[in-house]
């Protein structure tokens, strides 16, 4: 049995390795592509810092008209980019402790998006406008930390930390040019992408919380107007929990410089 296995596994290998030198070769009837830089296209997104995060793209070149890629971001810890719109949207009112959090509490974000190709010009082989179909995962995260206030002549101090996980599906409208050999550009114009989100906010008191307290508490936790999300509500002595779920929507835009080879 174990030699009948290594002579499969022998001979797996051997047609992966032929496979792969196959597909990494075009053909002698591929005409222009011949002339064409590689197949392999590695991309930097210039305009991500602008929202504290970076993202890089990997494209796969398969033949004039299809590609496939991969895209992603990951955000370091860092404090809300637009908190003051932020602010606005989610609470009905100025809420203190919220407008606290939104201010000081650090956020991580890391998101995965492949996606499948089309190019529609004349050129093609990576080449032109192109209308992309795609998938995001994307998760993210609000650091453990300590928040603390004075109301109404009491001091507290709350830890805060919570989480977002979101899965949406959309299409992109780009174009992309060569500069050079290796270098070009990748115009994404637009990509609405629509899907849903599932996560929870949670706060720890250093205090027990009397009857009192915690209605209050719930109180505030309801004047938190996300919007779109349902909202579940869970006041407890050691603090309040607040778990989200709903649907979950964005924009891809942006512009990268690309390397191929």
């Amino acid at each position: 049995m174990q030699t009948t296995l290594m002579k499969f596994l022998s001979i797996l290998l051997i047609a992966l390795c032929a496979g792969q030198r196959v597909l990494s070769q075009p053909a002698a009837s591929s005409g222009p592509f011949l002339q064409r830089p590689g197949r392999s296209i590695v991309k930097l997104n210039l305009t991500s810092p602008v929202l504290k995060n970076y993202s890089v793209q990997y494209e796969r070149v398969l033949n004039k008209f299809l590609s496939v890629a991969i895209a992603g971001r990951i955000m370091p810890a860092s404090t809300l980019p637009f908190r003051n719109q932020i602010k606005n949207r989610i609470t009905k009112e100025e809420i203190r402790f919220v407008d606290e959090a939104i201010d000081k509490i650090k956020f991580t974000n890391y998101a995965f998006t492949p996606e499948v190709r089309f190019y529609l010009g004349r050129k093609g082989y990576g080449h032109g406008f192109y209308i992309a179909p795609y998938y995001r995962f994307a998760k993210y995260k609000m650091l453990r930390n300590t928040i603390a206030y004075d109301e109404n002549g009491t001091h507290y101090a709350v830890d805060l930390s919570g989480a977002v996980t979101a899965h949406t599906g959309g299409v992109l409208l780009g174009a992309q040019w060569h500069l050079g050999r290796s270098l070009g550009l990748d115009l994404w114009i637009a990509g609405l992408n629509l899907g849903s989100g599932k996560g929870s906010l949670s706060g720890i008191a250093d205090r027990p919380l009397t009857p009192d307290d915690q209605a209050e508490l719930k109180d505030q936790l309801k004047k938190i107007d996300i919007p779109y999300a349902r909202e579940a509500i869970d006041v407890n002595e050691n603090g309040g929990r607040m778990e989200l779920t709903g649907p979950w929507a964005g924009i891809r835009t942006g512009l990268l410089l690309t390397f191929r080879f």
